[in-house]
This record gives structure tokens, C-alpha cells and sequence, in this order.
């Protein structure tokens, strides 16, 4: 009996001294907690996207309350998100530009065909493996299989006749889709702009004529036509310059391939 009680004793003595401890330990080992990060940090949007360059909205709220980045480093939050941070670290931040996703791919069902059938993984990831890219007559267009789809969170990417297509209106530039897609058809555009290249075949004439009904061949009329200069040829492929673009059409109603959309 009284061994038992000794050992109770023991026992009790033991956990007092622990808690005592861990109770001591939590106050000297504490992590001191920035109020203005916690303030920042319950405004973001908690997306985690990782499109600010940061691993996630909590690294991403200690760099704003460091000073390390600035109010509008939320491409999700946008403007308003931007203005609220503004507010608790001070100073200005530059106004806010929309950006949104965007496929480079025109080649739908209707104007590409398949060189063979497939019967393996319906992914995109899995089909960028196969031989040539995939069935699709065109290597470098959309495979279309959706797992863009799949991994944007605010259900702003759909399939249509076999090509991925972003509602812009919907998509809030978190840039997942870019990331996941294995052929990186998928890019950032301005969201006030309207004409965009929806080809990103680098070959030119025939070698694209034969795969696609409407991809690029990369002709130059657009970069002739374009009142603006808005238009140049990088490597033979015509990239635009959305700084001097006017959104007056000329581009897309003239172009012969009807890629411009």
C-alpha cells in the first residue's frame, strides 16, 4: 500500500513539474506574433497560389509587414485587397492592372484532327508524354483533356470542342492553370485588352496549314495592318504590345487565319 502510494505520489510529482515546465517554456520560447502580419494576413484571400512569388499568404503577409513587398502583391485580392493593406503598412501602392489567364489555342475539334488513337490516361500530363505531343495534329496546340479544369478554383475554365477556354470574367489570375498546363499554352494577358493570338505554333506556312486550319503562319499582316504599331514579330511569331494596342479590331477582322480572337 504504501509502494502504491509513493508511486502516486511520484507520478503526480513528475506531471506538476512538467506542466510548470511546459507552462514556463511556452512564455520564454514563444514566438512574439506581429500584430500588423495577423491584421494582413485576414485579408488575403488565402488562395495560397504562390502567384505573389511568396509560398503562400502567410509568407506573403510577413513580407508586406517586413516592408519586403509591396500593397499590391496579391494578383488574387486585386485592387481591393490592395487598398485595404495599404492602409495598416503605409505608404503608396501602384495601381492595380487585372490580369487574367488566357489559351494560345484556336485549334479546336473543328480545325486540327487526331494522327492516331490514344487509349492511355485521359490527363494532359500524360498525354504530353506520348509520341508527338499527343494525337492532336498540331504538337503544340491544347490537348484539351482538362486539368486546367480540374485545378482552377473558381471554376473559371471550361472545355469547348476539345480547347480549354478561360472566363475571364470568372478567373482571378491565381495562375495554377498556367502552371499545370504541360504544354504552357496557357498565359497571362491584360483583361481591358480584347485582341489576343490564339496560336502558338512557332513553325511557319505549310508545316502549320497542314495541322490546323487556323494557326498562325506568321504572314505579317497584322504587324503591317496594325495602326498602332502595336504589333511586332519576335522570332517570326507576332506578339503584341498591349501598351500601344487600342482594341481597334484591325488586327483580328484582317487577319487571313482568323487566329486573332
Amino acid at each position: 500500500m504504501t509502494d502504491m502510494l509513493f508511486a502516486a505520489i511520484m507520478i503526480g510529482g513528475v506531471g506538476l513539474f512538467v506542466g510548470v515546465f511546459l507552462g514556463f517554456a511556452s512564455k520564454v520560447f514563444a514566438v512574439k506574433v506581429n500584430q500588423k502580419e495577423k491584421e494582413i494576413l485576414e485579408i488575403l484571400p488565402g488562395a495560397n497560389c504562390g502567384a505573389c512569388g511568396y509560398s503562400g499568404c502567410a509568407a506573403l503577409a510577413a513580407a508586406l509587414a517586413r516592408g519586403d513587398a509591396p500593397a499590391n502583391a496579391c494578383v488574387v485580392g486585386q485592387e481591393s485587397v490592395a487598398n485595404q493593406i495599404k492602409w495598416i503598412i503605409g505608404g503608396k501602392s501602384e495601381r492595380v492592372v487585372r490580369n487574367v489567364a488566357f489559351v494560345r489555342c484556336s485549334g479546336d475539334c473543328n480545325c486540327t484532327f487526331d494522327r492516331y488513337d490514344y487509349t492511355g490516361p485521359k490527363t494532359c500530363a500524360a498525354i504530353a508524354l506520348v509520341p508527338q505531343g499527343g494525337p492532336k495534329s498540331c504538337s503544340y496546340g491544347c490537348i484539351g483533356c482538362g486539368d486546367c479544369v480540374r485545378m482552377c478554383e473558381y471554376g473559371a475554365i471550361t472545355i469547348h470542342r476539345g480547347v480549354a477556354v478561360v472566363d475571364q470574367e470568372k478567373c482571378l489570375d491565381c495562375r495554377k492553370c498556367m502552371n499545370t498546363c504541360p504544354k504552357n499554352v496557357i498565359i497571362e494577358v491584360p483583361y481591358y485588352r480584347a485582341a489576343h493570338i490564339g496560336c502558338m505554333n512557332p513553325m511557319k506556312g505549310k508545316p502549320v496549314t497542314e495541322n490546323c486550319r487556323i494557326g498562325c503562319i506568321s504572314c505579317g499582316k497584322c504587324v503591317r495592318d496594325c495602326p498602332a504599331g502595336a504589333i511586332t514579330l519576335d522570332g517570326g511569331f507576332p506578339v503584341i504590345d498591349y501598351e500601344k494596342c487600342t482594341d481597334c479590331g484591325t488586327c483580328r477582322d484582317n487577319c487571313p487565319r482568323h487566329c486573332i480572337v
